[in-house]
């Protein structure tokens, strides 16, 4: 039986003593079994019919809609603070990219709001980013910030993009190189209102090249 944590002090010590049982198939083990990504990128849909309306955006990249249990790995991951599920999360997003991305590309994952790092204990986009990086032998790049700790959950498009406006910011520490690809992630594309701020802001500072890429999109 795995142990579900929202917010704990310990959640390395627990990785280690709890036995995690598969998201998919409930086989004890680990968190996500192989068979059960390998049948959700079989059965994969990357086509969402709402990119089509955002033709200013750079091209965009996604596993499946947030649907079964793709759905329920993102929920695990980001309410439960179910860190192992990071790594599948991170694979699945590997193979829904191209096999071939552009050379000197950087990894940027969209900032999270401080409140809720804090109750996760960790930041999930930017583990994400982390363990696509070993797999992409990509960097990462913190090229935005957090301005404030807004909640998009329940907002219209309108206001979520007024929202996703004042919330990000280029990263006064970081240096946007036109000659680079900036590969743009974040877990689930509602409106688009959070890429399409992250985009403007990547465009503000000098950036050229951007691609986006999305564990999944809301239906």
């Amino acid at each position: 039986m795995a142990f579900i944590v929202k917010n704990t002090t310990f959640p390395s010590l627990l990785d280690l003593l709890s036995p995690y049982s598969c998201r998919g198939c409930g086989r004890l083990g680990e968190a996500f079994c192989e068979c059960c990504k390998n049948n959700i990128m079989h059965n994969r849909n990357g086509v969402c019919e709402k990119f089509r309306d955002h033709k200013n955006l750079p091209p965009i990249y996604t596993v499946s809609s947030r649907e079964g249990v793709l759905g329920e790995l993102i929920h695990d991951y980001k309410y439960y603070s179910i860190k192992a599920l990071a790594k599948p999360l991170a694979e699945m997003m590997s193979e829904s990219l191209p096999v071939r991305l552009p050379q000197n590309s950087i990894l940027v994952p969209l900032p999270t709001a401080t409140h809720h790092v804090r109750a996760r204990g960790f930041d999930h986009m930017y583990l994400i980013a982390k363990n696509l990086s070993k797999i992409r032998k990509i960097p990462v790049g913190r090229m935005l910030v957090r301005n404030k700790n807004t909640v998009q959950v329940g907002a219209n498009r309108k206001e979520r993009l007024s929202q996703a406006n004042l919330a990000y910011d280029l990263n006064p520490r970081a240096r946007i190189d036109k000659d680079k690809t900036y590969i743009l992630l974040d877990d689930v594309w509602t409106t688009g209102a959070s890429i399409e701020a992250a985009v403007k802001k990547l465009r503000a500072g000098g950036a050229k090249r951007i691609i986006i890429a999305v564990i999944a999109y809301s239906s």
